[in-house]
């Protein structure tokens, strides 16, 4: 029970840093009259090209940059980007609101879209790489980068992201079926394992009578550490990487051997899953390196441009399995909805909020379950009727979207009718 309940704690202050990263992200490109001219050049072909032009993105360009056939959807529809936009805006409104996990929503509402697993998370990664380059906040944050320690990590995930996005691609080869089996099993572990730990937190929090913030938790500055983080420190493994000198006389030193795994299971996490990877910098550095909460925001944000970058392009747009209309869709309804959720918690109690959160990670849990006998049955692994398996995949499908739907509906709703008292708020 403690193991569940520290891995617990682990994983939601991951997904609040990922979040945080997001919104400050939206803000950036915002407020910004040349990101959102930038933002516009990038739509406005999506927007008026039609049919021809997604045919001409979705083929041409994954064949200039690698020579190979894209697998892609062979025909556009003004339905499915605008489904993209929806499903940005919903990640948006649960990422501003909520504080944590949005975008573990975005590859299985592509996937229940009807987008194959590992266009799914190549799409993803190629939404966050384009976020990042658009929203860059590095330089609010140069001060706080040790780079011989992003340097370092950067190692290691290049080497993660390069074995996941090779391990996606040989399964998906191997057989279509078994990679998007893959896919929906690693997010049944995840968002089951999540959901289980959010449910729990907002039962007890109702529970005591707690109607706090689900953006609380304290936020360790690094100025003491854990057990671990000074068992991992005192191993002396040449070179050693120091970092923190700011906070700490002479600084502290890491072995770069931990850096470089460290940066190994982001890279890998951000390739086989497409959420970026940054949901597991900050809990590694804080909780498991040591490195200060401040120095750990920095080298994230620096090293996310670059993860997500080499992850998307390298492993893959150059093979084809990146649909940029959705990743342009889903970049612009998040956009938006990050924004609207995160003003939306100056007037909602933190524990609906909670309990909200709790009902869309298990939400995509069920979604995913409730679609693996069906691939398990094309696969003969299982013996299990078609007409059973639809019914199964749709129950999860009806399931996710109106969860979502309803959330969505009660946050947008909520913003319009306290409008006026927000208002107030900003100015």
């Amino acid at each position: 029970m403690s193991f569940f309940k520290q891995f617990g704690q682990f994983m939601v202050a991951g997904a609040r840093a990922h979040a945080q990263w997001e919104l400050d992200v939206s803000r950036t490109i915002l407020a910004d009259r040349k990101r959102l001219l930038l933002l516009g050049l990038l739509l406005i072909p999506i927007l008026l090209g039609g049919v021809a032009f997604a045919d001409q993105l979705g083929e041409a360009l994954p064949q200039f940059l690698g020579g190979k056939k894209a697998y892609s959807p062979a025909f556009y529809t003004t339905g499915i980007f605008l489904a993209s936009i929806g499903i940005g805006i919903g990640a948006g409104l649960i990422t501003g609101c909520i504080g944590a996990g949005g975008g573990f929503i975005i590859a299985p509402a592509l996937m229940s879209a009807g987008i194959k697993g590992i266009l799914a998370v190549g799409t993803d990664l190629f939404h966050i790489f384009a976020k990042a380059i658009m929203g860059s906040v590095i330089h609010r944050k140069l001060g706080n980068i040790s780079v011989s320690l992003a340097l370092i990590f950067l190692i290691g995930a290049i080497g993660g992201a390069t074995s996941g996005g090779v391990i996606n691609r040989v399964i998906y080869e191997i057989n279509p079926i078994l990679s998007d089996a893959f896919i929906t099993t690693i997010y049944v572990f995840m968002l089951g394992f999540l959901g289980a730990y959010s449910l729990l937190d907002f039962l007890k929090a109702r529970k005591k009578g707690d109607t706090g913030g689900a953006h609380g938790g304290g936020k360790s500055e690094g100025a003491d550490l854990g057990g671990l983080p000074q068992r991992l420190q005192a191993i002396k493994v040449p070179p050693m990487i120091t970092f923190d000198q700011g906070l700490v006389p002479g600084g502290r030193q890491i072995s770069w051997l931990f850096l470089v795994l460290s940066g190994f299971l982001v890279g890998f996490a951000a390739a086989i899953m497409g959420v970026g990877g940054g949901f597991l910098t900050f809990p590694i550095f804080v909780y498991v390196l040591g490195v200060s909460s401040l120095t750990t925001v920095g080298t994230d944000i620096f090293q996310i441009v670059f993860t997500a970058g080499y992850a998307a392009i390298s492993q893959y747009a150059i093979y084809g399995f990146i649909f940029y209309t959705l990743a342009m869709g889903m970049l612009l309804g998040s956009l938006l909805g990050i924004q609207v959720g995160a003003m939306v918690t100056k007037v909602v109690p933190g524990i609906y909020i909670r309990g909200f959160y709790a009902m869309a990670v298990l939400a995509g849990f069920i979604n995913r379950v409730f679609a693996l006998p069906g691939k398990m049955g094309e696969m003969e692994y299982i013996t299990i009727s078609k007409d059973t398996a639809k019914i199964l995949d749709d129950i999860g499908i009806y399931a996710f979207f109106i969860v979502i739907s309803i959330f969505a509906i009660w946050v947008i709703g909520t913003f319009l009718l306290n409008i006026k008292k927000l208002k107030g708020e900003v100015h």
